[in-house]
């Protein structure tokens, strides 16, 4: 997969996609990165520490979150994709699902659109995206998680977005597809999906998993979102065990080091 002009195999290695959010209200580090010297330092740190994507947002996705106009968003995220495309030779994502922010995002040098909506919010998305030739990650959503057989409504969710993709004229080869842990499922379901994650292999498209500091990780251990970065290793190495191929994290040394000690394991030969 190309993501800009970084080559990425992601059927046979893994990445580490470092999270940056501009944002006052993020529910693990809002406000810590509005101020562009800071994005800028945080964006350097994580490149340092491995990290092959970076992932720039400016509207929290929490639950609960407060929604901005277009314009705010693209106040905050368009000068520090301009800045960090400028001064590092990295890839980098712009998390949004709104068109007019992705447009200006791509046109600020966006190598690729993370939409948590995966081409459903609005339908001038997956056009742009065609138009422009960049790379994607289209992530499971609902707005409720109701579901008449979790696992088969899942993959009927799944290939709905990628039929969208494909009418649009995304090119496989621009596609990647996140399980949405966190959004529209209970925290039975948040652990089922990322248990049967191989089932995406079926989807034929590279997996992208997020779980960083999720609610998932505080239900399951009982603890506050700045004691979960065991927890997030966990689901790193076992969704490489499961077979995704890029990881979206706070914690870029952490993971990285998490992730080449699983490589090492899983690509050994006696």
């Amino acid at each position: 997969m190309e993501i800009g002009n970084h080559h990425f195999d992601l059927e046979q290695d893994a990445y580490i996609m470092g999270i940056l959010n501009v944002t006052p209200d993020s529910f693990s580090d809002g406000s810590r990165y509005q101020n562009l010297d800071a994005a800028l330092r945080q964006a350097e740190k994580m490149v340092e520490e491995g990290a092959a994507i970076l992932d720039i947002g400016g509207e929290s996705t929490r639950p609960g979150h407060q929604k901005i106009t277009d314009q705010e968003e693209i106040e905050r995220v368009v000068p520090v994709i301009e800045a960090v495309r400028s001064r590092l030779d990295v890839a980098i994502s712009l998390d949004t699902y709104k068109y007019e922010v992705a447009k200006e995002g791509i046109r600020a040098g966006a190598h690729m659109i993370n939409d948590i909506w995966g081409l459903r919010w609005d339908e001038r998305m997956a056009p742009l995206l065609a138009r422009t030739n960049v790379a994607c990650c289209l992530m499971h959503n609902r707005a409720a998680a109701d579901y008449e057989d979790f696992l088969t409504d899942f993959h009927s969710d799944m290939k709905r977005t990628v039929e969208i993709a494909k009418s649009a004229g995304i090119a496989d080869d621009k596609i990647m597809l996140d399980p949405g842990v966190g959004f529209g499922k209970t925290y039975e379901q948040n652990l089922y999906i990322m248990k049967h994650l191989d089932s995406m292999r079926a989807l034929r498209y590279p997996v992208l998993l997020g779980v960083s500091r999720k609610s998932v990780i505080g239900l399951a251990l009982s603890l506050p979102v700045e004691e979960r970065e065991e927890g997030t290793e966990t689901t790193t190495v076992i969704g490489r065990m499961k077979g995704a191929s890029v990881f979206r994290v706070h914690d870029v040394k952490r993971n990285v080091r998490a992730l080449r000690m699983a490589e090492a394991i899983l690509k050994s030969e006696a």
